[in-house]
């Protein structure tokens, strides 16, 4: 393994809060970058307090916090203050990307507009993700994961059973996907940079990345295709793709194709079916899908599932049991791959989920906790070439906070 991290010396300035954005610059920080959060006094980003929220699970460890923030300098900064751009400014000139998810016209307030960060730092890489976009009438809404990515895209509506009304897909699962996004167009604009010499303005959105998610239908929908519906697990369009149960009540997803069938049909007991005129080829098994189900239905719910595991591995037949959280945090799978990774520093909380990007042959920077609010305003303000009485002085204009417990304890 290379010991040399990957953005060993990238410096990031992560001014944004929720998941998407601080998780793009989680990302960099799993492969070295010297990230520094800012947050504004008092509450900080509000996912430290609604990170458990329900429908997430209830847990002692604000593990979503630090799934998002984990490797991370923090600083708690007035930036509607004075003495809070001064900081600001110096900052953006330190940093080689500004990552913000402040909406349109708030930034701007804030002295966090593109024009106003690459006047400060030219060869910034400015990296943003809005809801809808920066055109268009919804342009200045607020997005979130639930609303931009999934209800607005498609993909909620098509992620339903027929008959059965929408439901609340899983809080935060679109944010960490565009966390991906906006992870990829930094560094699409740090290549850039590295041929010109010049910054850049990249970003993305929730709307943009629940409709490329969504990818399939909606372009079979620009092509005029015609959609088959919602799924009907008694009647699918494919009854080679389709959940069924087993004895022992497990569930499992089957995804087969027309030359895996054989195999199916042996592994069911039935290999008279392979000479069954209505399963013939793949219009077949659309017209008659209804009846095929049933039949697969019975026999797969006639033995438990580690006999159909026996049975499917030996035809090489494709299908996964359909894990539930729980069982997926205890899968070793995701251990041996390190997409579970051991977490330092929190008490009650030892591991988390790691980023899925991976370069063969190099590590990543072990995981550990998320900042504390202001944790690190004076060291990083002294890095910055901020004298000690310059710190008390923003702190006693109110730019920053009163020393931390960690802080004064230094």
């Amino acid at each position: 393994m290379a010991t040399e991290s990957v953005f060993a010396g990238l410096k990031v300035l992560d001014v944004a809060s929720f998941i998407a954005a601080p998780a793009a610059a989680t990302v960099l920080s799993d492969f070295g970058a010297d990230v520094i959060k800012v947050e504004p006094p008092g509450t900080g980003d509000l996912q430290r307090m609604l990170g458990s929220v329900p429908p997430a699970p209830r847990a002692h460890a604000n593990y979503n916090w630090h799934l998002a923030n984990r490797n991370k300098r923090g600083m708690a900064i007035d930036l509607k203050s004075p003495g809070g751009t001064t900081i600001l400014k110096r900052l953006v000139e330190w940093a080689d990307v500004v990552i913000t998810n402040f909406p349109h016209g708030t930034r701007e307030k804030l002295h966090l507009g593109y024009e106003e960060v690459s006047g400060w730092n030219p060869r910034v890489i400015y990296a943003d993700i809005t809801g809808f976009g920066d055109a268009g009438p919804d342009a200045t809404l607020p997005g979130f994961d639930l609303t931009a990515y999934w209800s607005r895209s498609g993909l909620l509506a098509s992620t339903r059973d027929a008959g059965a009304p929408p439901t609340v897909p899983v809080s935060g699962s679109g944010d960490y996907m565009a966390a991906i996004g906006l992870y990829s167009a930094i560094v699409t604009a740090l290549y850039h940079r590295e041929r010109t010499g010049t910054g850049a303005s990249v970003g993305t959105s929730l709307l943009a990345e629940g409709v490329w998610a969504t990818g399939t239908l909606v372009a079979g929908a620009l092509a005029g295709g015609t959609s088959f519906g919602l799924h009907d697990r008694t009647a699918p369009v494919n009854p080679l793709i389709n959940p069924y149960q087993s004895a022992d009540g497990q569930w499992f997803l089957l995804v087969a194709s027309p030359p895996h069938w054989p195999g199916l049909a042996r592994a069911v007991g039935h290999p008279e079916l392979l000479s069954d005129p209505r399963f013939a080829d793949i219009e077949g098994f659309v017209t008659n899908s209804a009846v095929l189900t049933g039949l697969l239905d019975a026999e797969f719910r006639s033995r438990p599932l580690g006999h159909w595991k026996e049975v499917l591995d030996r035809e090489r037949i494709t299908y996964s049991v359909i894990q539930t959280p729980e069982e997926t945090a205890k899968d070793p799978q995701l251990r041996a791959n390190d997409i579970i990774v051991p977490l330092a520093g929190v008490s009650g909380l030892e591991y988390t989920v790691s980023s899925p990007i991976n370069l063969r042959g190099v590590s990543k920077v072990p995981a550990k906790r998320a900042p504390e609010l202001g944790e690190h305003n004076d060291e990083v303000l002294t890095q910055l070439g901020f004298s000690t009485e310059e710190i008390e002085g923003l702190r006693a204009a109110g730019a920053i906070p009163g020393a931390t417990k960690l802080e004064a304890a230094r």
